[in-house]
Order: structure tokens, then sequence, then C-alpha cells
């Protein structure tokens, strides 16, 4: 399919943290890409999901000034068990739970490594 995501990177500093921060917010699994810098993600822990992105070495960007990423967005089912979850595993919350009418409820967070990463509860009826 033409202009479609296949594939993302998250920037990081600490893979360990990093690793942990999704794996405990959204429930993401991971594989070794055979190197100790590069982990691929996978959001769904069934064997037969597809990697769509990856925590990658900051050291490996093509640029000098550091790499933030682009925004994302995840959907969630709790947006408020998640605000919890990102603020227990480390993240801060850099825009607290916003109602967007007719689509849902959105909140904006930096994660471990400083990206700003968007989580949504879609929800058609939210005012």
């Amino acid at each position: 399919m033409k202009n479609k995501l296949t594939h993302f990177a998250i920037y990081i500093d600490d893979l360990d943290r990093a690793k942990n921060f999704y794996s405990e917010v959204f429930e993401w699994g991971f594989n070794s890409y055979g190197h100790p810098d590069f982990l691929q993600i996978k959001t769904n822990n069934s064997e037969n999901a597809q990697p769509i992105g990856a925590l990658q070495s900051r050291k490996y960007s093509p640029l000098s000034e550091k790499v933030i990423g682009f925004e994302c967005t995840i959907s969630v089912e709790n947006i408020d068990e998640t605000i919890e979850k990102v603020i227990s595993y480390g993240g801060k919350v850099v825009l607290a739970k916003t109602v967007i009418p007719q689509v849902g409820f959105i909140a904006k967070f930096l994660d471990t490594e400083g990206n700003l990463i968007c989580a949504m509860q879609h929800n058609d009826s939210a005012k």
C-alpha cells in the first residue's frame, strides 16, 4: 500500500531503561536484531506478530544534534491507566488528559529517553 507507515525508530540513550518503559506501559515485546544497540519492537506479543519499529541507540543517528524522534500516537484502552503507568515507569506527562470532541481523549508525554509520545483513547461520544 502506498504511503503506509511500515516502520518507526525510537532513538534511545539506555536500551534496558527504554525496553522496560515500553514493555510495562504498552506491553510491547522485543526481538534482538543481533546487535546490542538495537531491538525490534512488536506491539503484539504473539509469535506471529510482525516487528513494526525499533529501539535504537542515538549514536547511530546521522545527525549531530540529539534526535528526539517524531510524535506518534498509540491507541490505548484506558487513558487514565496509561498516564499512571507513564508516571510510574519514569515518563513525564506534558499534556494532561484532554478531550478531542467526537474523537476521544489524548495525553502527551515524554518517555524515559525524552521522546514525545501521544496516547489516545478513542471515544466517538467524547465532549
